[in-house]
């Protein structure tokens, strides 16, 4: 995919290899919001607006080189979706979800985000964050050091329900330089390590691997994933188990298997 970088813009040329809605809708990230024709993003304390052209899209900031590689903008998406090609099951998946990119998120960002993400919708989710920027970071993602500070009432107050235990837990537990030196471990020990925080199971631990570290020898197990697998293959209830066949046979593409899949399905295709 080509894409060029001016002062405040980057222009993608092409839409084959890249779609907002398919990668900001995707179940992926939660700091966005769409008005119109265009999306915002708004991951830490960057900001982006998005808008597409007749060559392709243009993404607006003032953080270029961030985005660029927020979006993975060098990797080749098109290789990736030819390897994936040769499984039957992504024929469907792969013309549907052609825009997807799985994102370069922060660390720290995404482990609050997707212990707020167990057991939730979208919608309630974004609301709950947005709370938690409005009234502690001026609109911009928290710092660790200022959400520590706060009580358990505070994540009550936000809305976060029975979540607002694991937060609280969580921030006592681990620093964001500790899930950055973590980085340094293999897929396993990192997801034993995932698992060990309070409220972290095994589908928010892979979200994690795949959407923090990028991982791909993951597969994040939902109820949607869990439908699909229950389609194609075999009935097997066990999620880890399910999660361990998809990644024997997705290799090290199973974390964007993963997406193509997930999108695919959550989208109620057939």
């Amino acid at each position: 995919m080509k894409y060029l970088k001016y002062k405040d813009t980057i222009e993608i040329i092409g839409k084959e290899d890249f779609n907002p809605t398919h990668i900001l809708e995707c179940g992926q990230v939660f700091s966005y919001s769409k008005e119109e024709e265009r999306y915002k993003v708004f991951p830490l304390d960057k900001y982006a607006e998005i808008y597409e052209t007749e060559k392709g899209y243009i993404i607006e900031t003032k953080d270029t080189d961030f985005f660029i590689k927020y979006f993975d903008l060098d990797t080749d998406y098109g290789y990736i979706k030819t390897r994936l090609s040769k499984f039957k099951i992504l024929k469907n998946p792969l013309e549907f979800g052609y825009g997807i990119r799985i994102l370069k998120q922060d660390l720290f960002e995404m482990l609050i985000s997707f212990l707020i993400s167990a057991n939730n919708n979208i919608k309630r989710i974004q609301l709950i964050l947005n709370r938690m920027r409005e009234k502690l970071g001026n609109g911009k993602f928290p710092s660790y050091e200022t959400l520590k500070e706060q009580p358990l009432e505070f994540f009550t107050d936000i809305g976060a329900g029975y979540r607002d235990r694991y937060l609280y837990n969580v921030l006592r537990q681990i620093t964001p330089k500790d899930l950055e030196d973590w980085a340094r471990l293999d897929t396993s020990s990192l997801r034993k390590n995932l698992l060990s925080l309070y409220g972290v199971g095994p589908k928010v631990a892979d979200c994690i691997l795949l959407f923090g570290y990028g991982r791909g020898d993951v597969f994040p197990v939902d109820t949607w994933v869990h439908k699909m697998y229950n389609t194609y293959y075999p009935n097997l209830e066990n999620r880890n188990q399910i999660r361990d066949n998809l990644v024997s046979e997705f290799g090290g593409l199973a974390g964007y298997a993963q997406q193509y899949l997930f999108y695919y399905q959550r989208s109620g295709q057939k």
